[in-house]
């Protein structure tokens, strides 16, 4: 059954007349005529009565009128709810990031989010790559932000990868270090230094880039989180490798000075969404809205 024939059945019942109905439908009389007739068809009985002004509701007719009404209503809603959707006022944004994007970018950009669309719910999931690709592929979350200093597998059958932004590793020093004010450090500078990191074997670490560049790394501290690390350096007790990204909420009593370009460990930032699911419209908006702030300036 054409939902358009209940309009326009609803329409007539509601004006008494096939005339009146055009003027409000835009159809020529003829046309509501024939619709209702199809409509009659379509049920195996009249509607209506014609008589010689207007029309009347037959008993069947009067029987339909609620019933249309009912349905043409959930027709409205359900446009509407799917209008919600697509225009972002309602529906939800489900993100999944690693811990040093949380740390100032994805925040950022989901304030920016918010503002601009107050009535989409917000979910954010923390977590290395493994685990995000996991929820993407299980449909738990829609976009997903990883990192590698690698090239990603190749999942191109199961993911989309779309270039975000290159992450370059910074050293961390104390503010009062002898080499805090330099613009820019090879790394065997600090082959003397006492460091800080997640754990004791460098190759494990940002700190195989010491190992890289000929020394291995006194590593006198080992914590794992990004604050502990920076609260550290900033009590003076030693050095750290840390992504830009992770320094971008960094404390006072930190000098954060950039490593000669042989020295410098970079990370590539990719957003990724399931190849052969279309992405939500919320998505799409926060990934434009991550693209606007690490566009180039």
């Amino acid at each position: 059954m054409d939902m358009a024939w209940l309009d326009v059945f609803r329409t007539v019942a509601h004006l008494g007349s096939f005339t009146a109905a055009g003027d409000r439908l835009g159809y020529t009389q003829s046309a509501i005529s024939r619709q209702i007739a199809t409509l009659e068809g379509e049920l195996g009985t009249p509607l209506f009565d014609r008589l010689a002004r207007g029309v009347r509701l037959t008993e069947h007719g009067r029987a339909l009128l609620p019933h249309a009404e009912a349905m043409l209503e959930r027709l409205d809603t359900t446009r509407r709810d799917l209008t919600a959707l697509t225009e972002l006022t309602a529906g939800q944004l489900r993100v999944g990031a690693f811990d040093s994007a949380n740390a100032a970018l994805v925040p950022d950009a989901l304030a920016a989010f918010r503002a601009a669309h107050p009535d989409v719910a917000i979910s954010l999931t923390e977590g290395l790559a493994e685990r995000l690709l996991d929820l993407l592929d299980q449909g738990s979350i829609d976009l997903a932000l990883v990192a590698s200093y690698t090239e990603p597998a190749d999942d191109s059958d199961r993911f989309d990868y779309r270039p975000l932004m290159e992450d370059p590793v910074l050293v961390a020093l104390p503010r009062g270090h002898r080499l805090a004010r330099r613009r820019r450090l090879r790394l065997a500078e600090l082959a003397d230094e006492p460091w800080i990191a997640a754990r004791r074997h460098a190759e494990s670490t940002l700190l195989a880039a010491c190992v890289r560049s000929g020394f291995q790394p006194r590593i006198e501290y080992t914590v794992a989180a990004w604050t502990a690390k920076l609260g550290l350096v900033a009590a003076g007790l030693g050095a750290t490798l840390i992504p830009s990204l992770a320094a971008r909420v960094t404390r006072p009593g930190i000098a954060l000075v950039p490593l000669h370009p042989d020295d410098t460990p970079v990370r590539q930032v990719h957003t990724v969404t399931r190849r052969g699911r279309r992405t939500p419209p919320a998505a799409e908006a926060f990934e434009a809205l991550l693209r606007e702030r690490e566009a180039p300036r």
